[in-house]
């Protein structure tokens, strides 16, 4: 219990550290959401009155203190452009945004495990050195070059997938799969590579352990001892790296959503930045923040079925 009241402990310190952080930054940026609300017509006088509407001519602190009140009332506040409530703009979005990455990591994992296992079994062959270059020269691509390479490729010259729009399942399995198949790919296509590298690394010396050794003098078959006895434990880094790259995830996500103009939380980010939808912003943030903080506590607690040794330190502390 004690190290379950540690790990929220923090969750909440960092939750407020990056909100309070973004709220600052928010409040520097140029501009007024004033502006965008109030039109091309208003009045300086309108301005103004618009501003005292929003509670924007109060300082920053007061403001950040009471956005905090209405969070811990479960309120996330209303949009200034739209006046809609953000909690429920941001529940409309999240499932694709979650779909997107949650495909997006199943894609990775596709292309990384065999591969990482096939480089680590023919470390500095032919196979190893040519899988190794590829996975560079994938990873010096960006993400967005990488979307707007499949998109020609894939939607212009071949017609196979559309290039932009996104169809929800209530619409068929198939049509929401090729809607997202393409931005799901243009991030995996990035995101494999740093998980393929790690997993050779940890494997090749997991290869040259004592109970690989003794399971290869008992001719136990190739395929066994690669997938069952040397990558489970090799997956550890493997494992820490998938949480930490939650992060990566979703500022790809922020980007493809855009290009391929998905209906997310990623471009529904975008949108409130560029109006200057303070509070818009801020729930997006609330909640990417609270999403990242939880899944890299749920890899710690991931170790301790992998490794037992984990278990037992932790049984100590």
């Amino acid at each position: 219990m004690a190290l379950v009241a540690r790990k929220i402990s923090r969750l909440l310190v960092i939750v407020l550290a990056v909100s309070a952080i973004t709220f600052m930054m928010l409040n520097a940026l140029p501009g007024d959401v004033a502006y965008v609300v109030g039109g091309e017509e208003a009045s300086e006088a309108d301005i103004q009155a618009i501003r005292h509407a929003l509670g924007l001519d109060r300082p920053v602190a007061e403001r950040y203190l009471r956005w905090l009140y209405r969070i811990a009332m479960g309120d996330l506040g209303h949009s200034y452009v739209n006046y809609a409530p953000v909690s429920e703009a941001i529940l409309n979005r999240l499932p694709v945004t979650i779909e997107l990455i949650v495909l997006a990591q199943i894609m990775a994992l596709l292309l990384a495990l065999p591969a990482g296992v096939i480089c680590a079994h023919t470390n500095r062959s032919l196979w190893d050195r040519g899988i190794t270059a590829t996975a560079f020269a994938s990873l010096s691509i960006p993400s967005f070059v990488m979307a707007f390479l499949l998109i020609f490729c894939f939607a212009l010259k071949l017609g196979w997938l559309p290039a932009t729009g996104f169809a929800p399942l209530s619409e068929g399995l198939g049509r929401n799969l090729k809607s997202i198949l393409l931005p799901a790919f243009s991030i995996a296509l990035i995101e494999w590579v740093p998980l393929m590298r790690v997993l050779r690394a940890d494997m090749i010396q997991t290869l040259k352990e004592d109970f690989i050794l003794m399971a290869r003098a008992k001719g136990m078959p190739t395929w066994r001892i690669l997938l069952r006895d040397a990558l489970k434990p090799s997956s550890l880094t493997l494992i820490t790296i998938l949480g930490l790259q939650i992060g990566h995830w979703i500022g790809a996500a922020v980007v493809v959503e855009t290009i391929f103009a998905l209906p997310g939380v990623g471009s529904l980010l975008v949108t409130g930045i560029f109006s200057r939808d303070y509070l818009l912003v801020q729930g997006c943030v609330l909640i990417i923040t609270v999403a990242y903080v939880v899944i890299n506590a749920l890899v710690d607690m991931l170790y301790t079925g992998l490794d037992p040794r984990i278990r037992r330190e932790g049984l100590n502390v």
